[in-house]
C-alpha cells in the first residue's frame, strides 16, 4: 500500500516483478478527474475509508429518524416535482422507491460507451460518500460490489437538462434493483442476469435510497471528465502543431519573450509564452537571420495571447467539474450535524455549463488562427516557399484543395461554438422553469472536437511539408518528435496525390497516448496544459 497523490492505493505485484493498481481507497481526500480516469479503468476496484463509512452511517441515522416524523420532507415522504404536495403514507415509502426509478427512466438514444458509463457510476459513488444523500449503507455497499465486479449500468445518451441528471441516473438506479441493462465484459445483459452472474442479488431500497441515487449530476460529471481529458489532449497537440508551423513558416520566436508577456500578464499569457518558448527551445529559429520578419501575421504572433485564455478556460472547466464531484449536491440534503434534511437547488449545474460553453468558444478562436496559418503556409508570397507547398510547381495542386477542407472544418467548429446553455423549457407544471442544459453543452463540446482534431492534423501535416521544403536544419525537441512521427506515417508530398487520407492518418497518429506523453516530456518543464488522461 502506498499513497498515490492524495489517495491510498493498494498495489498487486506479479511474479514477473510488474505491478498493477488493485484498489483505490476513497473518502478522505477530494476526488480529482485524474482519479476518476484511473479508478474507472478495467480491473480497478474501489473501497471506502473508515471516515467515509462513518459519514454515511451518521447521515442515514438522520433519515431513519425523520422518516416517521410529521413534517413533510421532499422526496422522503412527499412526491417529486409537480407532485411535491402529495404526502406519502409510511407503508408506501418503500414501494415508492421502485416506482420513482421506473417512472424516471426517460433516457433515449444510443447509450454511452461502457468505459464512460463506468466513470458515471464511479462519480455517483463518490457523491454518495460525501454523506449528504443519506443512502442506506447496505445499498452503497451493493453499488461498490457492482463496481468492483465489473458491472456497469447501460445508460442512455440523452434525457437530462442539467437540473440534476434524474432521467439518466435512473438507469443506474434500475441496474441496482435488477432492472434495465448492465454491461459485463463489454456485453449488455439484462440487469438481473448480470447481477446473478457475479453472485449479487438486486438491492432492496429503503426510504430516500432511490432519490439518493437519482438526484445527482453523475452523468454530467463522468461525461465532463472524459471530454475535458480529450480537450486537454487537443490543446497540447494544437500547441505543438502551431510551434511546428512556426518552424515551417520561419516565424519570429522573439514574440514569446518573457518580458513581453510580463508587460501585459493577461489570461494566462505568461504561462503560454513560457510553454511556447519551451516548445521552440533549441530550434533553428533562434539562429541569427533564421526568422524572416520582425513581425509576422497575427495568427503566428498571438499564440500566447489565445493559448493563455485557452489554458485558463480549461482549468476553470476542470475546477467546475471537480467541485461538483466532491460536493454534497443532493436534494433534499441531509445535514447530519444539525439532524436536518432540507430542500436545496444544489443539483443545478450552470457553472459547469457556462465553463464548457466558454471552452467551445475558445476552440473557435484556436481554429481560426490555425486555419489562417495553414493558408499562409501555402501562399508563396507570404511563406517564401513554393506555391501550395508543391515542390513540382507548374499546374501542381499541392495542398491547395485542402484549404476547402479547412474552411469546412472551421465552419463546423464555429457552429458547435454556439452556446448551448441559453435555452430551457419549463417542465413539471412549470415548477422546473430553469435549466442550464449542461449535458447538451458537454456533448456539443465533444462533437466539436472531431473537426478541431482534423484541423490540427491538417496544420501539422502542412507544417511538416513546409519544414521539408525549407530544409530546416534543426527542429526543437517536441516539434522534431511530431515531425518524425508524421513522416513515419506520411511521406513528403512531391507529385499530387490524395491528401485527405494523409490527414486521416495523421489524425489517428495524434490519438496515440504514447505520442502525447512523449510530446509533453519533450516540451520541457514549462508545459502549461493539465495532463490527466
Amino acid at each position: 500500500m502506498i499513497r498515490h497523490g492524495r489517495y491510498l492505493v493498494f498495489w498487486q505485484w506479479r511474479l514477473d516483478g510488474s505491478f498493477t493498481v488493485s484498489i483505490f481507497e476513497l473518502g478522505d481526500a477530494p476526488a480529482t478527474l485524474a482519479l476518476v480516469h484511473a479508478a474507472s479503468r478495467p480491473g480497478m476496484r474501489i473501497s471506502l475509508t473508515e471516515r467515509a463509512w462513518k459519514r454515511v452511517v451518521v447521515a442515514r441515522a438522520v433519515v431513519d429518524r425523520l422518516v416517521d416524523g410529521a413534517a413533510p420532507i421532499y422526496g422522503l415522504n412527499t412526491g417529486l416535482g409537480g407532485n411535491v404536495g402529495f404526502r406519502l403514507s409510511r407503508p408506501d415509502i418503500e414501494a415508492f422507491q421502485v416506482q420513482m426509478i421506473r417512472g424516471r427512466c426517460v433516457g433515449v438514444g444510443a447509450p454511452f460507451a461502457e468505459p464512460l458509463a463506468r466513470m458515471m457510476l464511479l462519480c455517483r459513488i463518490i457523491g454518495l460518500v460525501q454523506g449528504g444523500s443519506g443512502i442506506s449503507p447496505a445499498v452503497l455497499e451493493h453499488m461498490l460490489a457492482m463496481f468492483n465486479a465489473g458491472l456497469t449500468p447501460v445508460i442512455p445518451g440523452r434525457g437530462s437538462i442539467g437540473g440534476g441528471d434524474l432521467g439518466l441516473c435512473a438507469a443506474i438506479g434500475a441496474a441496482v434493483i435488477g432492472e434495465g441493462q448492465i454491461f459485463l465484459n463489454g456485453v449488455a445483459h439484462p440487469a438481473a442476469q448480470a447481477l446473478a452472474q457475479v453472485g449479487l442479488a438486486p438491492a432492496v431500497l429503503g426510504p430516500k435510497d432511490a432519490l439518493a441515487i437519482l438526484n445527482a449530476s453523475s452523468i454530467t460529471l463522468g461525461h465532463g471528465a472524459a471530454v475535458l481529458a480529450e480537450q486537454a489532449q487537443l490543446l497540447g497537440l494544437g500547441a505543438v502543431a502551431a510551434a511546428l508551423a512556426d518552424e515551417g513558416y520561419a516565424a519570429n520566436p522573439d514574440i514569446f519573450d518573457a518580458r513581453l508577456a510580463r508587460a501585459r500578464p493577461a489570461g494566462g499569457q505568461e504561462r503560454a509564452a513560457a510553454m511556447f518558448r519551451g516548445l521552440l527551445a533549441g530550434s533553428y529559429l533562434h539562429d541569427a537571420g533564421a526568422a524572416r520578419s520582425i513581425q509576422d501575421a497575427l495568427s503566428f504572433r498571438v499564440l500566447s495571447q489565445i493559448y493563455g485564455p485557452a489554458i485558463t478556460s480549461l482549468e476553470t472547466a476542470i475546477e467546475s467539474v471537480e467541485t461538483e464531484l466532491n460536493a454534497a449536491a443532493d436534494n433534499p440534503l441531509v445535514l447530519a450535524e444539525d439532524g436536518l434534511i432540507l430542500s436545496t437547488a444544489n443539483f443545478h449545474t450552470p457553472a459547469i455549463a457556462l465553463a464548457f460553453d466558454q471552452m467551445a468558444i475558445v476552440n473557435c478562436h484556436l481554429a481560426t488562427a490555425s486555419a489562417y496559418r495553414v493558408i499562409k503556409m501555402m501562399n508563396a508570397a507570404l511563406s517564401g516557399l513554393p506555391k501550395y507547398l508543391s515542390p513540382v510547381g507548374g499546374a501542381s495542386n499541392g495542398f491547395n484543395s485542402l484549404q476547402k477542407t479547412v474552411a469546412y472544418l472551421h465552419g463546423e467548429i464555429r457552429l458547435k461554438a454556439t452556446p448551448g446553455s441559453l435555452d430551457a423549457l419549463p417542465v413539471s407544471e412549470s415548477v422546473e422553469d430553469h435549466a442550464p442544459q449542461t449535458p447538451l453543452v458537454i456533448r456539443k463540446l465533444e462533437e466539436q472536437m472531431l473537426p478541431l482534431r482534423l484541423l490540427v492534423a491538417i496544420e501539422a501535416l502542412v507544417a511538416a511539408q513546409a519544414v521539408d521544403l525549407r530544409r530546416c536544419e534543426r527542429l526543437a525537441a517536441a516539434t522534431g518528435l511530431l515531425f518524425r512521427a508524421i513522416r513515419c506515417e506520411v511521406p513528403v508530398l512531391v507529385e499530387d496525390r490524395a491528401t485527405g487520407p494523409d490527414v486521416d492518418r495523421v489524425c489517428d497518429l495524434m490519438r496515440s497516448k504514447t505520442l502525447l506523453d512523449a510530446l509533453v516530456r519533450a516540451a520541457g518543464p514549462d508545459w502549461a496544459i493539465p495532463s490527466f488522461w
